[in-house]
This record gives structure tokens, C-alpha cells and sequence, in this order.
């Protein structure tokens, strides 16, 4: 069983969702990003999402954009982020997935950044550009290393593409909660309850839930029909605000601890 298997199957006994936090790969440099993974783990995180900071990161707001600049001025290449990813296993359990543009993956060779992905401990790929008609490029690679494709979704989805898509879908689905780019809008539960808990019955893996969750009432009212809720932008502006700050790993100890509180299910979805 994989580290997610393994993680979804352990939450779904206690009756809880996975919190997944996103955080930028080398924001705001590669040995804080080490002690923010070990920072996050402890504090409750039952997957991370790291995002491989990129030039032009279109399906990201502000926040994040801004995060890959301050990734990027501190030297942060793929190798830099699969390298911190073989540090952190050494001590770590944690499923470590990386998010991120087709463009890097493509400039360091798939096959060999497949290989190379599963050997420093990667638990997952998601591509934000790779539409599934061109996973072609991909899955090939990804599938002999073992290394899920992640699978996006959202609300424009078609409901036939969508259930070929949930079908075949490897490690989790995204389901992105809103059109438009990260850190711009809140999310209302309610407009996407319906759709996830379809989703979840057509998936033979779990449907987590991103794009903006910021607040704990927030992972409360998703995760009572998610399997796994994503927090991003909120987490990365705490980030960009303390970098330089001693007390930055305590705030994300403390925001992270709060959010997970909001993880427990209330009821038998």
C-alpha cells in the first residue's frame, strides 16, 4: 500500500478528511522549506503539496506567483525541489506530492524526472497545463516509475468527461472548487457539496477539494463531504509575510494545528 493509500485508509477509520497543505518548493529559501515540511507534519498535515516554483505560474493569483519569484531568486530549481524532497524522507513518512507546470518536467526529461521523482520519495504529480488529452507525454513515464498522475477537475467540467476523467483517476482528485486563479475568491460550500459527493461515488480514490480554503469554517463545511481539503494561498501569505521572521514556524504551526481541527466529519459521507 502507498503512503496515500495508506493515509486515506488511516483517516477514513477515524472519521476524518486529509488537510493538505500547499506551500512553494524554496519560498523563502530550500532549508526553510525543509523546516516548514517538518513544521507542518508535526502539526497535524496529512499530505503536503509542493508546489515547483515557475516563471509563469498562469493558474496562480498573487499570492502565489509572488511566492514562486522569492522560490526562483533563492536558486530553487526541480532539482533543488526533488532534492529537498530526498531530505525531508529520510526523517519523514508524510506523502509529498509535487504541483506544478508541465514545462519543467518536460525541460528535465520525463522519464528521468519520473524515475528520479519516485526514487527522492514523491508520492504524486500534478501537472496545473497538462490537459488529460496530452497525459500521453506523461503517463507512460509516470505509470513504469509508479508515480500517480493526479487528476484536476472542475465545476466547467463537462459531467461525461468528468466521469471518464474520475474513472481513471490515480492518487486523489483535485477538485478545483471555482473557475478563475488561486487566492482570489472564497469558496461556497454549498454551490459544490452535490458535485463532490457524485464525484466521490464515480472515483475509485479519494476527491480533495481546493482553491479558496482559508479559514477553519472553511475546512469544517468542505471536509463534511470531501475526502481531503486543500489549503494554499492563506498558508503561502503567511509565508511571504514572516519569511524572515523567527516566529514564522510557530504562525504555520498555529494555523496549520487550527485548520486540522476543522478535518473531523460529522457525518457518514
Amino acid at each position: 500500500m502507498s503512503r496515500l493509500q495508506h493515509t486515506f485508509e488511516e483517516l477514513k477509520k477515524r472519521g476524518e478528511a486529509a488537510l493538505i497543505p500547499f506551500i512553494t518548493a524554496g519560498d523563502p529559501s530550500p532549508q526553510r522549506t525543509l523546516e516548514l515540511i517538518r513544521t507542518l507534519a508535526a502539526a497535524g498535515a496529512d499530505i503536503i503539496e509542493l508546489g515547483v516554483p515557475f516563471s509563469d505560474p498562469m493558474a496562480d493569483g498573487p499570492t502565489i506567483q509572488a511566492a514562486s519569484e522569492r522560490a526562483l531568486a533563492a536558486g530553487t530549481t526541480l532539482t533543488t525541489v526533488l532534492d529537498m524532497v530526498a531530505q525531508a524522507r529520510r526523517e519523514l513518512q508524510i506523502p509529498l506530492v509535487l504541483m506544478g507546470y508541465y514545462n519543467p518536467v518536460f525541460r528535465y526529461g520525463v522519464e528521468r524526472f519520473a524515475r528520479d521523482a519516485v526514487a527522492a520519495g514523491v508520492d504524486g504529480l500534478l501537472l496545473v497545463d497538462l490537459p488529460p488529452e496530452e497525459t500521453n507525454e506523461v503517463k507512460p513515464a509516470t505509470a513504469a516509475a509508479g508515480l500517480p498522475l493526479i487528476t484536476l477537475l472542475a465545476p466547467t467540467t463537462p459531467p461525461e468527461r468528468t466521469k471518464r476523467l474520475a474513472a481513471a483517476a490515480e492518487g486523489y482528485i483535485y477538485y478545483v472548487s471555482m473557475t478563475g486563479v488561486t487566492g482570489t475568491q472564497a469558496v461556497a460550500p454549498a454551490a459544490i457539496r452535490d458535485v463532490v459527493v457524485e464525484l466521490r461515488t464515480l472515483s475509485p480514490v479519494p476527491v480533495a477539494v481546493g482553491f479558496g480554503i482559508s479559514t477553519v469554517a472553511d475546512v469544517q463545511a468542505v471536509a463534511e463531504f470531501a475526502d481531503a481539503v486543500v489549503v494554499g494561498s492563506a498558508l503561502v501569505r503567511i509565508i511571504g509575510e514572516h519569511g524572515s521572521d523567527e516566529a514564522l514556524l510557530d504562525k504555520v504551526a498555529a494555523f496549520t494545528e487550527s485548520l486540522k481541527q476543522g478535518c473531523k466529519k460529522n457525518n457518514s459521507n
